[in-house]
């Protein structure tokens, strides 16, 4: 019942706020999404815009102060010191093989998933891949530590054949990344799998086509973006990677070490950011290289 000294239609505050909102969906999504927006701006592109700036900065030799003036000089020494080129060459190594190593084994794994294991058993693979994740990264770090030290169980298994582990350094590096990120590749090849129609792969099959030319021509498309969406993880992850290449790198160095050293060690905090902008960098290339794959809407 309508009160008398009251107009239709009239409500309170809250009220005329919720029809504004009903009737206006964009604005309704547009305070919904700017709450995480703003912590976004804030949070992420901010600390990366002060890390871009501070890369331009310097450091007093005498005092360790910073000196905010602008200069090309720690750049210039990424490009002409010997040394920190082939940290820079050595980590775009080390994450292109790791993601290769990844891409594949996680491709017929990813398969087997998607097109051969049957619902129930989907789910106990999906469960399989997920629980590495739930275990500590040091953890599983230094479990691969223990079994690539020397009379390690790798050198065990491997002692009747009369070889050996590769002990630490690079090749160890690869195996224990290629183990931390290879849910990563698994998981986005599984999901763009599934979305391939298996009565394409059988129709492939009644018109006489084989095995390779099946997959060149049907699975492949479908499941390329899903490989890139999966590289992605593995690639940017192992780049920026430093914990791994302590533990079983040897005396080996990555682009994460010379980060972290030359903010703790050698207080250099300019200069540690001119080296980390530089993944940063090559991720942004590498994106904008696979936008047109449709990796992005994969991820």
């Amino acid at each position: 019942m309508i009160s008398p000294d009251r107009p239709a239609g009239h409500g309170g505050p809250v009220r005329r706020l919720a029809g504004t909102l009903h009737r206006r969906p964009r604005l309704r999504l547009s305070l919904l999404l700017s709450a995480p927006l703003l912590w976004l701006v804030v949070a992420y592109l901010g600390a990366l815009a002060m890390l871009f700036v501070a890369a331009f900065w310097s450091t007093n030799v005498f005092t360790g102060d910073l000196v905010k003036d602008f200069t090309w000089q720690n750049f210039q020494d990424l490009v002409t010191l010997d040394v920190y080129r082939t940290v820079m060459l050595r980590s775009v190594m080390v994450a292109v093989l790791v993601t290769v190593v990844d891409g594949v084994i996680a491709f017929p794994m990813a398969f087997y998933m998607a097109k051969i294991a049957s619902p129930r058993a989907q789910r106990w693979l999906v469960i399989a891949i997920l629980t590495p994740l739930w275990a500590s990264y040091l953890v599983k770090a230094y479990a691969w530590r223990v079994m690539l030290a020397n009379d390690g169980l790798l050198d065990w298994a491997l002692g009747p054949f009369g070889a050996h582990g590769p002990g630490y350094g690079l090749p160890a590096t690869v195996m224990t990344l290629s183990y931390l990120w290879l849910p990563y590749m698994i998981l986005p090849i599984y999901a763009g799998l599934e979305r391939l129609p298996d009565n394409l792969m059988d129709a492939a099959g009644d018109l006489g086509a084989r095995t390779f030319r099946t997959f060149r021509t049907i699975i492949w498309p479908v499941a390329f973006p899903a490989v890139v969406a999966g590289s992605i993880f593995t690639f940017s992850l192992s780049l920026g990677d430093y914990i791994a290449v302590k533990i079983v790198g040897g005396k080996s160095q990555m682009i994460g070490n010379v980060v972290y050293d030359n903010i703790g060690v050698a207080n250099n905090l300019p200069f540690a950011a001119a080296v980390a902008t530089l993944p940063v960098a090559v991720m942004v290339i590498y994106l904008v290289a696979v936008r047109r794959t449709g990796a992005l809407e994969n991820l």
